[in-house]
């Protein structure tokens, strides 16, 4: 059984190799995660899990890529963006013309293109910027090659399957150049790295499910910084923000909180 001083120093080595801070999230359901993850490649100890990953750059990613739960599908929850494309967005497009948009940890990419296929259909002259970050320059690269499988467009209508998307062999489906060239996307560490500030938008969906509540709550409050007065900030159907008034919030509808003008 690993030691709590082995747990400690695993965490300080993996900090400094990745820049991920595992003091920001639950240490139970990560130990959890993370043991059940060295058992499966016959590791009893941290630190001998983290020389075998310091070794191993093919485990390292495969590594990395587990503990960041890429897990992704177009219009994810689709009665949650149903709200988006009638409600938030007319709201936010009332208000301004070009929207600035922010899809924080957007895995392979679909979160990102679900909110560009959505501004698309309701400007279509209309360059929005839409950016898109993740911290896995694994799955960035994924994003930007544009290519799902079926199972992960089946919230994807038939006309926007027709209009947005090009079959290809061994049926996977392609992104459409135009919407492609919509989103912007960067490598970026949200418990890190700096924010940009003045969106209209942000979209943080299925990310801090491990985070600690201590992480959270500094996240949302950057994230209400980072948001335009009259901003929308739109969560994961499991992460209703319990303290949204103490941060500044104003509620708006279920999992979306706005920033008071």
């Amino acid at each position: 059984m690993p030691s709590e001083r082995d747990w400690e120093q695993f965490k300080q080595k993996f900090f400094a190799k990745s820049g991920i801070n595992l003091n920001d999230y639950k240490p139970t359901q990560m130990q959890r995660r993370i043991t059940n993850f060295m058992t499966r490649h016959g590791v009893n100890t941290y630190l001998d899990f983290y020389a075998l990953i310091d070794r191993n750059p093919g485990l390292y990613k495969e590594f990395i890529d587990f503990l960041t739960i890429n897990v992704t599908e177009f219009f994810r929850t689709p009665e949650k963006f149903v709200e988006l494309e009638t409600k938030v967005l007319p709201d936010l497009l009332a208000k301004s013309a070009r929207l600035s948009v922010w899809s924080a940890g957007c895995s392979t990419g679909a979160e990102p293109y679900s909110l560009a296929i959505i501004l698309a259909d309701l400007t279509p002259n209309t360059r929005h910027r839409i950016l898109a970050t993740d911290l896995d320059v694994e799955m960035l690269a994924k994003a930007k090659k544009g290519q799902y499988a079926a199972n992960e467009l089946k919230n994807v209508s038939p006309a926007r399957l027709q209009k947005y998307f090009k079959p290809l062999a061994g049926g996977l489906y392609e992104i459409s150049d135009n919407i492609r060239s919509r989103v912007e996307f960067q490598r970026h560490n949200l418990l890190l790295d700096r924010f940009e500030s003045g969106f209209d938008l942000i979209v943080c969906r299925n990310v801090v499910i491990y985070f600690t509540e201590e992480a959270k709550d500094a996240l949302y409050r950057r994230f209400f910084a980072a948001l335009k007065p009259g901003g929308v900030l739109f969560v994961g159907g499991t992460e209703a923000i319990l303290n949204f008034r103490d941060i500044g919030f104003a509620s708006y509808l279920p999992f979306f909180y706005r920033k008071p003008l």
